[in-house]
């Protein structure tokens, strides 16, 4: 089943006194590249999840978010010992310069100490994070199922896009085909006229040198080869696009092959039905490759 590298799902969760939101999305990308961003505190989680995420999804710039909260986050307030000796060591030695230098300084006030950043830390209780590491690897199993859903529901929707648009490649192909055998018997007469009309208008003309110059010509605009190669590159699509797992980098190569035929095809026409053909099918690979950017 093709998936697509473009994907979303979010869930909610709680385990007294905390409870937290998950937001996992991803775009395109060339590769695998995964941001997570979790609490520090939570210990081991952070590996956990790069480490299921590795192993659900191949391609894409992947970003998961944990937004954690305790309900009595707003009543569990600390005091820095720390910062509070290195401020009262601060003090003492102000008050003591400016009694040195004949300075009165107003008396400091707790509360001033206390509006000091980092006085007072907010701490998530010193209950044991272990058991909440658990409950939150075991719901983040659905959470990624669920995006991968997503993936899969999307890869659906470019699978066809991708078939219909492989099917217009497909039917310009046979187009340029049916063009290139009907151009073959016009070259054919062109090639004789050309001749006779080379050779009754130079003395000592070599027929045979001459004949072989105008074949050569032929050869060079002969797009068989061309319209081979675009129907094995079309037999190939068809194949990754029923194969499960990521094809997305198989077909971005793949548009690359056809763009070259497509463009050859047309440097090579010397026709302007064939040529407008060409053309009609640079437009289709182009539109099929901006779709194959998004497959995982």
């Amino acid at each position: 089943m093709l998936k697509s590298m473009t994907g979303f799902a979010s869930s909610k969760g709680e385990l007294q006194p905390h409870n937290w939101s998950w937001e996992l999305r991803s775009v395109n990308s060339k590769g695998l590249d995964l941001r997570i961003r979790v609490p520090d505190w939570l210990e081991g989680l952070e590996s956990h999840l790069r480490a299921a995420l590795s192993k659900a999804v191949a391609r894409g710039s992947v970003t998961l978010s944990l937004r954690l909260s305790r309900a009595d986050d707003a009543g569990v307030m600390t005091l820095n010992p720390d910062v509070l000796d290195t401020v009262l060591s601060a003090l003492s030695e102000i008050e003591q310069q400016a009694m040195d230098r004949g300075v009165t300084l107003a008396p400091s006030k707790a509360s001033d100490l206390l509006a000091i950043r980092g006085m007072m830390d907010a701490t998530v209780g010193a209950d044991d994070p272990a058991p909440l590491v658990a409950q939150i690897k075991t719901e983040f199993a659905p959470l990624v199922e669920a995006f991968l859903q997503m993936r899969a529901a999307e890869g659906s929707a470019l699978l066809e896009i991708l078939s219909r648009q492989l099917d217009q490649v497909a039917q310009f192909t046979e187009t340029a085909e049916a063009l290139a055998l009907k151009r073959r018997d016009a070259m054919a007469e062109m090639l004789q006229t050309n001749l006779a009309r080379v050779l009754d208008n130079t003395d000592g003309a070599d027929a045979d040198r001459v004949a072989q110059e105008l074949a050569l010509l032929v050869v060079k605009a002969d797009v068989t080869e061309e319209i081979d190669r675009l129907k094995a590159h079309i037999a190939t699509a068809r194949d990754l696009l029923s194969q499960d797992g990521a094809v997305g980098r198989k077909l971005d190569f793949l548009m690359q092959e056809f763009n070259r035929e497509a463009n050859t095809l047309c440097s090579k026409s010397q026709n302007a039905e064939l040529t407008a053909v060409g053309l009609e099918l640079k437009a289709v690979i182009d539109q099929m490759r901006e779709q194959v950017q998004n497959v995982e």
